[in-house]
């Protein structure tokens, strides 16, 4: 054996320690209620732990895994808890972490066809599968004049959306100083990010108010739109959320395409959170006109049992999104991509690189099928339901948003400085974790359940705590 095969850790030693980081990842999750929900440590002293070198010499993984009990267990906060109501669920699975460990040992760059195929064609096929889970338009599929690819998150789907809506734009002649971007007041930061990034000038993002339900006021929207015409600006792209962040709020998605459509402007739907619903049939109230999208995306790594990072970006045309973002250098050309039989989906993304994300897709959806995912989903809707209703029944609390699907946005009637105090001390238990954000200037509480492993005892110990800790009138 050579000084270098020395040094290699081999595939037998994979074996070996791989068992037994299996076994801590399942041990992990069986006793996920013992850890506290937030990480209890102060800002620096994960960092203070560590060496400040990296080993000279190779260290024994009984080390490794005895410092990530150590070190990192204490300053993590456990997204995969089923006391975790915060922000939106960042769901996993046993079925996505086998699929993300495969995808790991292969590791595979999918960038073009002919880097993996597999890589490629088991994505194309994953994401029609999910048009037809999802009742999504058809003009979504692979084989349309449209398609789908996975991209790392909803923030990414948005700025390759923008990307399109600017070629497009510019190749007809509009100027880049003169093209304007509509999203919403609640819609998510990254477009407006997404849309500096794409060099569309920030005096030209418009961010629409809302009405009572915290959708986009059309009738804003419009005034908005005219006064720019008037000014002789361009609408380039309009982005509607199907469920926004702080109150789960959905944009009139119809009215919106209709507008685009006398525009001549790019449609982009952000459905990151509540498009996962669609997989069941009475949920998809969200879908009207979205056959009047040029994008659209949703996240399974929120709530269909997929760990992150999984956005599905669909386009209704193709060939938009790949004239705005392919380049191709002599060393990536080869035959089948010149042949055109074949996608290569570094044309359908920022990045030149791409992980095999495909694979832990198709383990979950061939793990749970349809039928499983739709009793994950309309659980957490039913818990949600009579989480509400508990809220609603008890006088200490306001609902601050129309309920909708796992959401639901409260506060205290004794003001603001109650209710953060309220939020603060649930948190502050080690059994929950919930988020705020503001609506209406008003401070207020969200709780979202999607948790892959809350069940009713979790939501049931969530209000038992809000009824403890919350000040009587």
């Amino acid at each position: 054996m050579s000084g270098m095969e020395s040094f290699l850790v081999t595939p037998e030693d994979l074996k070996h320690h791989g068992h037994r980081t299996v076994d801590w990842v399942a041990d992990y999750l069986s006793c996920l209620e013992s850890y506290p929900v937030l990480a209890t440590t102060a800002p620096g002293e994960i960092a203070a732990m560590l060496p400040r070198s990296a080993p000279e010499e190779p260290e024994p993984f009984d080390a490794l895994l005895a410092d990530v009990d150590r070190i990192v267990l204490p300053g993590t906060t456990h997204w995969q808890s089923p006391g975790f109501f915060g922000f939106f669920p960042a769901s996993s699975s046993p079925p996505a972490i086998l699929g993300e460990l495969v995808t790991a040992g292969l590791a595979v760059n999918g960038m073009v066809w002919a880097t993996s195929p597999a890589c490629t064609e088991i994505e194309t096929v994953m994401l029609d599968w999910l048009v037809e889970l999802l009742g999504l338009p058809v003009g979504f599929r692979s084989d349309s004049l449209g398609g789908g690819v996975i991209q790392d998150s909803a923030s990414s789907a948005t700025l390759c959306a923008l990307l399109a809506a600017r070629e497009r734009a510019t190749r007809g002649g509009a100027a880049l100083a003169d093209l304007c971007v509509y999203a919403s007041v609640e819609a998510h930061s990254s477009v407006q990010k997404g849309a500096r990034v794409a060099g569309f000038c920030p005096a030209n993002i418009r961010l629409i108010g809302t009405d009572e339900a915290f959708a986009m006021d059309l009738g804003a929207l419009e005034r908005a739109v005219r006064a720019d015409r008037e000014s002789g600006l361009v609408p380039c792209c309009f982005v509607a959320t199907s469920g926004t962040t702080s109150s789960m709020g959905f944009d009139p998605v119809q009215a919106i395409g209709q507008l685009c459509r006398e525009e001549q402007a790019w449609l982009h739907v952000d459905a990151a959170m509540a498009g996962s619903a669609a997989v069941c049939p009475e949920l998809r109230s969200h879908h009207e006109g979205l056959e009047l999208a040029d994008s659209y995306a949703f996240n399974p790594h929120k709530w269909l049992l997929t760990n992150f990072d999984c956005d599905c970006f669909y386009v209704a045309d193709r060939a938009s999104l790949i004239d705005a973002l392919s380049i191709t250098p002599e060393y990536l050309r080869n035959d089948a991509s010149e042949s055109g039989a074949v996608i290569d989906y570094r044309d359908w993304q920022v990045p030149l690189g791409r992980r095999f994300r495909a694979l832990k897709l198709w383990f979950v959806l061939r793990s749970y099928g349809g039928e499983g995912l739709r009793r994950h989903v309309r659980e957490h809707v039913r818990l949600s339901r009579w989480f509400t209703g508990l809220v609603a029944a008890d006088p200490r609390f306001e609902l601050r948003a129309p309920p909708a699907l796992n959401l639901t946005c409260f506060s205290h009637v004794g003001g603001d400085e109650v209710s953060e105090q309220l939020l603060s001390d649930l948190n502050a238990s080690g059994r929950v974790f919930l988020s705020h954000t503001k609506l209406a200037g008003r401070y207020v509480i969200r709780c979202c359940i999607g948790g892959t492993w809350t069940a009713e005892r979790h939501v049931e110990m969530l209000w038992r705590l809000i009824d403890e800790l919350a000040p009587a009138l």
